[in-house]
Order: structure tokens, then sequence, then C-alpha cells
């Protein structure tokens, strides 16, 4: 009975009833901070090839779209502010009569001829995009590889004949390694970018038989090519670290799946110094794992779980961060489905919850998107647009914009810190209720985002460090704006107003 007791008084203690209304209180502890937040990001794969090449207008809306830190006149953002951008470098397929992908957008141009040589001249489309980051103030670019140059495979392909191994021969991976030294040098040296980090692997759980470039890796030969990559980037005196693992799921980080065994628990076979593939010493290897959120968002209790069985790895390995480096919605669930191309609120709203659940449970330090743009009726851009090369029509989302309540305000080596209120993330509140984070940026400025997955509006009284919050700035993205700048209207009992199914943004300036 003390026990129930204790529980109920400790609610109440957060929750007050002034007059009618319901006040969720908030405390922020500014004092107890969590991981540094370093990048928000999406991809160019694969629709950046061609929109980076349409009329300058389309692609230059687009671009401020994903980049843009400026406002308008009335201070509401024209663009999410991604803080990170992720280049893929193509294959070759794109040039392939044969390619056995039959889909052109899920093809890419490669940078390598069949006589050795480079033709730099390819991916202008992403290349523009690249230029298109910068210009616009991202610092953080990221180079990742579904495939090595079909010259170099084994069937001359960009994807797997049988999927039991690395499309790769063994023989080739030193060419591979050169290869990527030769596109990270080119781009530092011509173009002024520089890839801070390159994923080699991505997604080497999968097999790999077609429909798109990939190649699976089963560990050991990852952990084999990703010493001999390490040697030539020493040698060559490259700063661009190795992103590994790129899990195609995070439980293949944290555990042995009985499918593909030999692609699983991939935090012990490469960092744990008794296991035979440890590579955690190498010098050119970030101290940091990777992997996608993808098949791990439902139910909610396997949401929590599978977060906490990150964090619990990052607990044993301290050195280690974790980064979730990609994710669209391909789960069919009771609450959404990947199929069905949606620029509403109940995809921003998942993906929120995601986000939050990654964050606050996972201790991510990067949170990426899959596609910034797409042409598909289904759940996996930012943007929308026609699937035609040359030209068409383009749309935003509110996936865009709610992301945007992140990307823009939390900034890079921003600190996550304390937020308490009633059952923060339990799993109906996870499920149904209001999502809490707060991070407090290098300016000293202090972000909150506040996702309202209730049908109805929530009174939410802040307090930072026991006193109430003033001279915030409110965004908000919900059924009728985009991440647009609004009154403030603080209530006479310090409380603000949720709007129903919204994510909110308050930043709180230091004085």
């Amino acid at each position: 009975m003390k026990q129930i007791l204790l529980i109920i008084l400790l609610v109440f203690d957060s929750i007050s009833v002034i007059g009618q209304e319901t006040v969720l209180e908030v405390e922020v502890d500014c004092s107890e901070e969590y991981q540094t937040i370093h990048n928000f990001a999406a991809s160019d794969a694969w629709a950046a090839q061609f929109t980076g090449l349409w009329p300058n207008e389309k692609r230059t809306q687009m671009a401020d779209w994903l980049f843009s830190m400026k406002a308008d006149s009335l201070g509401s953002p024209l663009g999410i502010g991604l803080s990170a951008w992720r280049f893929n470098i193509g294959a070759g397929s794109a040039k392939q009569d044969t390619s056995g992908i039959k889909d052109q957008w899920r093809r890419a141009e490669g940078f390598l001829n069949d006589d050795d040589t480079y033709d730099w001249t390819k991916q202008q489309g992403q290349q523009w995009f690249l230029q298109a980051a910068k210009l616009r103030g991202v610092t953080q670019f990221i180079a990742f590889v579904n495939s090595p140059p079909v010259q170099l495979t084994r069937n001359n392909r960009a994807h797997s004949t049988d999927g039991l191994q690395s499309n790769l021969p063994k023989e080739n991976y030193r060419d591979y390694a050169n290869f990527l030294a030769n596109v990270v040098q080119h781009f530092s040296d011509s173009l002024d970018i520089k890839f801070k980090y390159l994923s080699p692997f991505n997604e080497p759980q999968w097999e790999w038989k077609g429909g798109q470039e990939g190649s699976p890796w089963n560990n050991n030969e990852l952990a084999s090519a990703t010493k001999v990559i390490d040697s030539v980037f020493l040698k060559r005196k490259l700063n661009t670290q190795l992103e590994i693992t790129e899990a195609g799921a995070i439980d293949y980080l944290t555990g042995r799946k009985k499918k593909f065994a030999n692609r699983s628990n991939q935090i012990e076979v490469f960092y744990n110094p008794d296991s035979p593939h440890y590579i955690g010493k190498l010098k050119s290897l970030a101290p940091k794992v990777a992997a996608h959120s993808y098949f791990t968002t439902w139910d909610i209790e396997k949401l929590k779980n599978e977060r906490l069985k990150i964090k619990e790895k990052l607990d044993k390995y301290l050195s280690l961060e974790y980064w979730m480096s990609e994710y669209c919605i391909l789960e069919n669930n009771e609450e959404i489905k990947g199929k069905g191309r949606d620029l509403g609120m109940a995809t921003a709203l998942y993906v929120a919850r995601l986000i939050h659940a990654d964050l606050t449970i996972a201790n991510a330090s990067a949170w990426h998107w899959w596609l910034a743009m797409s042409p598909y009726d289904f759940k996996d851009g930012l943007i929308y647009h026609d699937k035609n090369v040359a030209d068409g029509a383009m749309y935003d989302s509110k996936l865009l914009w709610g992301f945007g309540n992140y990307s823009r305000f939390v900034r890079p080596y921003a600190k996550r810190i304390k937020v308490h209120y009633p059952d923060n993330n339990s799993l109906n509140n996870l499920k149904n209720g209001v999502l809490i984070s707060a991070y407090k940026n290098q300016d000293g400025s202090i972000a909150m985002v506040l996702v309202n997955q209730k049908k109805e509006h929530i009174k939410v009284s802040p307090k930072i460090n026991g006193m109430p919050m003033k001279n915030f700035e409110k965004f908000v993205t919900d059924k009728k704006t985009n991440l647009s700048l609004v009154n403030n209207e603080m209530t006479e009992n310090k409380a603000i107003t949720l709007n129903p199914r919204s994510i909110t943004t308050l930043v709180f300036q230091k004085e």
C-alpha cells in the first residue's frame, strides 16, 4: 500500500489541475547531460542523380527545403536545416544493359572506368546537391557504398548472385580500398568536399540478389576488408573515418540471430578484444556503431526493448557511440503501412515517435532518414516528385517539416539533457502520449521537442532548472502548419498549449 501511495504522490506532483485545466509539468535539468548529438541527415540515393539536373528553380527549392537555415519574413524556417548529407558512391550499374536491376532509379553511375581510369563527370546530379548542401552551411558529409564498383565484383554486377558471401573477392579488397581512397581524395582536393565519414558496407546482412545495388558481407569478410581499407587510408594520410557497421536492423548489433548468424552480434564480434574478428583498435575506424531502425518499431514493447539493448551495449563499450543511420517505413502493422505515399501527419508522428525513442532510449548520437527525395508511392521520402528524369512536379510533406522540428533546432554537438514528467517512456505514453526531449546547444540555447500524439489539445508547463520558461520561440508542425513560428501564448499558469497530433519545438535562448 505504501508503494502505491508513493507512486500516486509522484504523479500528482507533476500534474497540476488549475481550474478545470490539467497541466503537464515538465522539469528540465541542464546539469544532467547524456549523449552528444552530432547531426541529422538524409541521403541522395537515388533520385538526386536526376533531380540534381532538373531546372534550377526546382532543384534549388528542394535544396532549400532540405538544408536552409534561413527564415521567411514572419520568422518561420524556409527549410529543415539538415546538418549532414549522405552521398551514395555508385557502383556503375547505370551503364549496364544487363545490370539485373530493372528500375533505372535504383541504379547508379560510377566513377571507375573499365581501364582503371576515373571519370569525375559522373554523378553530376548528386554532385550538385553536395555543393548545394555546402552552400547552405552543411559541414558534415558522409559517403556510403551499396556495392563495390562493378569492375571489381565477382559477377561484374552491382548485386550478388547467391547472397551467401561478399560480391567482392578477397583479391580485390586492396583495389576497392584504393578506389574509396581515390574518391575521398578527389572530392577533397578538387571540390573542397571533405567526407568526414565513409561507410563501405551498407546493410551487409541482406542477400542483395537484385532490385538495387548492394552486396552481402559476412562478419569475417567485413573485418578483413576493413583492415585493408584502414591500411590504405593510413598510408595515404586520409582523415576520413570508416563508419562500421551499417547493420540492416539494430538487433544485428546486439545479439546472435538465427538467420545470418555470421552477420549478427556485430558489437561483440568487432569490438570485443577476445573476438577473432576484433577491429576496435584500427586507427581510421570511427568510435561508433551504425545501424538502421527497420523492423524494430512495432509493437511498442519491441520498440522500447530493442533500444534498451543498444543502451546496454553502449554501457558496456563506453568508447562507442550509436548512430541511427537509415530509416524509412517498411513495416506493415496495425498503425501504419509502408506502401502508399503520405504527405500528412500520420507518417510524421510515427517517425517522430521513433526519433524520440532512438534518441532517449538507445541514446543515438545521430539520426538519418533514408531518401531525401522519392518518386515512389511509398513512405520513403521527405520530398516527393514525379518519376521523370528531366523535370516534374514536387511535393513537400509533413514528415519533412516534422523531422525539421529536430534537425533545424538541435544543432551539431548539442547535448541531450534530462527531462522528467509522468510516465515519460512508459509503453502507454510511447504509444499514445506526449513525448518530450530536450537538448542544450553549443550557443547555450535549449531546444525542447514535444510530440503530441493525442487528438486533443494538451497544456504543458515546462521549467528549466526549476524556473518557468520565458523568452522562447515556438515552432509547430501540424495539419495546418509546417514548422511555423507561432505566438508563444504562455498562460497565467505558465503553461503552453500543444495542438492535437502535432510536433512542437520550443527554443529557449540563453539570457
